[in-house]
């Protein structure tokens, strides 16, 4: 599975687009349709993903076919196979009251919008956010591995461990 981000919009939201052979999922296309296209290439979408309904992390989405759009009103918390794509749909409201988090174990990454940065969490003072569904959402993350290459919203990549240690989860 290939990785790659592309920073859209006057925010820097990341976008991500995964690729295995010659297939791909989008995660939150926030802006630039343009930019993304030319990272797609002549890749086959199989899903975009969005992982909560801010303006900037759905601003290219009227793009994408209608019924390839996967959120938390079409996903459960469960596992997922799409094509060859195999992954897990985490709720973790807390930025957003729809907020997910879309875990690839086989590869051990995670994608978590704007739920965890690092060096820091989403905020929580904007309408849908809620401090104590973060905490407890925090909390659902001690199940997993300490080791998970977490690719957020905004900024750099980080590990899940450097981040839950710093909010003693």
């Amino acid at each position: 599975m290939k990785i790659d981000r592309v920073i859209v919009g006057g925010l820097n939201t990341n976008c991500y687009i995964i690729s295995n052979n010659n297939k791909c999922i989008i995660i939150d296309p926030g802006d630039e349709y343009d930019k993304i296209k030319k990272v797609i290439n002549n890749k086959i979408i199989v899903g975009v993903i969005i992982t909560h309904y801010h303006f900037d992390h759905i601003g290219a989405i009227k793009y994408f076919d209608k019924s390839l759009i996967l959120d938390k009103n079409n996903l459960e918390e469960n596992k997922y196979k799409i094509d060859n794509f195999n992954f897990e749909i985490i709720y973790t409201p807390g930025h957003k009251e729809d907020s997910i988090t879309i875990y690839f174990e086989t590869e051990n990454v995670m994608f978590t919008g704007d739920f965890i940065f690092k060096d820091s969490i989403g905020r929580t003072d904007f309408e849908g956010g809620n401090m104590l569904d973060m905490i407890n959402s925090l909390k659902k993350m001690k199940k997993y591995n300490k080791d998970i290459v977490v690719y957020p919203g905004h900024g750099d990549k980080t590990i899940l461990k450097e981040e839950l240690k710093k909010y003693r989860i």
